[in-house]
């Protein structure tokens, strides 16, 4: 299943993020996959598209990261597997 994760950066501050990223990685545990990612051009947040079967996966790559962001979890679809899915009410 993939999520769209909307990661704010605590106090709209993102060298807290970007200083953890670069000394330590992305710390997904194993199972999560990043897909992609867009930063807002004001650098307040992430957009981010991240991939795994199991949600709570999402739980503990968030823990590492929840003292400096603030995060929307999304399920989401393709926009190809949602034109399926209305398909048949059309």
């Amino acid at each position: 299943m993939q999520y769209m994760i909307v990661e704010h950066f605590r106090d709209g501050d993102p060298l807290p993020v970007y200083r953890r990223f670069r000394d330590q990685g992305r710390m997904a545990p194993e199972g999560l996959r990043y897909v992609t990612s867009w930063v807002a051009r004001d650098l307040s947040c992430c957009y981010q598209v991240m991939e795994c079967e199991d949600p709570a996966l999402l739980d503990g790559w968030m823990r590492h990261w929840a003292d400096v962001a603030d995060f929307d979890v999304i399920p989401v679809i393709t926009s190809a597997d949602a034109v399926a899915a209305v398909a048949p009410r059309l």
